[in-house]
């Protein structure tokens, strides 16, 4: 293996130009050629490789969302679309391919694996959702996103004895608004994980507001309820109609996504780059890296999506005994 490549694909997240960075730095330093891909799996099918040098990597490691850029690509995902990138892969005499993304990303590596092409996966998400690890690329940051965000309606909640509801992102896993919610002190924590009744959180409202409490602060995430009350605008309404208190909300959407990523989402980042290249170079091929027990490890694509992503549900319920 002389030449190996790397991707970036699904949504972005603070910490893959970092995980891009090293990557490339990684392979060089092991004698490889490094090519990037432009925009995902749209760029492998047509071809669209940029080599990459020390220089291509210079500054980008603070830098938010991915200088590879990210598509969604619904041609990958049949056989004929995977036929064509493997045919550019091959004219272009790329040995390994590292594939930065969630698990539909992981899918398609899956898949280029099966079809005896060597493939590692960097687990990249603000969600934190994918089986395998315990913490993926960017999560860090989106929570301390969140938290900031949080912080600062709270002071406005406070100066105008207002509910806030905020939705943050996590349409299957509420491990962002788990964790933002439990660090910036929310009275309720909405996720999809956890049975909910919005009475529940409109009795722990009124019981603020007995005990001299002038603001409450909830955190939703956007996945909560299945639908069957919905998200952050339609439960603000519910409170409003069910307490009579000056309620708003406020969703932080894409927010999440950008930014610096912070220290420990750089730290993990260079880690995971530089473990996917060296599982690379040993011959490694279909495997995932991840953290587990504050270790680097790699498991199977196949083993990782027999898995369902799980969250801490003692977090949640120490979260709601200290928001009493």
């Amino acid at each position: 293996m002389n030449k190996i490549a790397v991707l970036t694909s699904g949504g972005d997240a603070p910490g893959m130009n970092t995980a891009i960075r090293a990557v490339v730095r990684r392979g060089i330093f092991k004698g490889l050629d490094v090519f990037g891909v432009q925009n995902g799996y749209k760029g492998l099918m047509d071809g669209d490789f940029v080599s990459m040098n020390l220089g291509s990597v210079r500054d980008i490691i603070h830098r938010g969302g991915t200088i590879l850029q990210s598509t969604r690509c619904s041609e990958f995902k049949i056989a004929e679309g995977q036929q064509q990138a493997l045919a550019q892969l091959k004219k272009e005499g790329i040995g390994g391919l590292i594939v930065i993304g969630g698990n539909g990303s992981f899918e398609g590596a899956r898949k280029l694996t099966v079809e005896g092409f060597p493939t590692i996966g960097i687990p990249g998400t603000i969600d934190n959702d994918i089986a395998g690890t315990d913490y993926t690329i960017g999560f860090d940051t989106a929570v301390n996103t969140a938290v900031e965000a949080i912080d600062k309606i709270r002071d406005t909640a406070a100066s105008h004895e207002r509910t806030y509801v905020i939705e943050v992102m996590g349409r299957d896993a509420g491990d962002i608004a788990l964790w933002a919610g439990m660090c910036a002190g929310a009275e309720s924590i909405i996720i999809p994980e956890a049975d909910h009744d919005v009475e529940d959180v409109i009795d722990r409202i009124k019981q603020g507001y007995q005990r001299g409490k002038t603001h409450s602060i909830i955190v939703v995430a956007e996945g909560a309820f299945n639908g069957s009350v919905g998200k952050g605008i339609e439960i603000g309404r519910v409170i409003r109609e069910k307490t009579g208190f000056d309620t708003k909300v406020t969703i932080l959407g894409h927010l999440q996504r950008g930014g610096s990523p912070s220290a420990y989402d750089r730290m993990m980042s260079s880690q995971m780059g530089a473990k996917a290249v060296d599982l690379l170079v040993e011959g490694e091929k279909g495997v995932m890296v991840g953290l587990k027990n504050g270790k680097l490890i790699h498991s199977s694509f196949g083993e990782a999506a027999k898995d369902k992503h799980t969250i801490d549900l003692s977090i949640y319920h120490l979260a709601r005994s200290l928001s009493i």
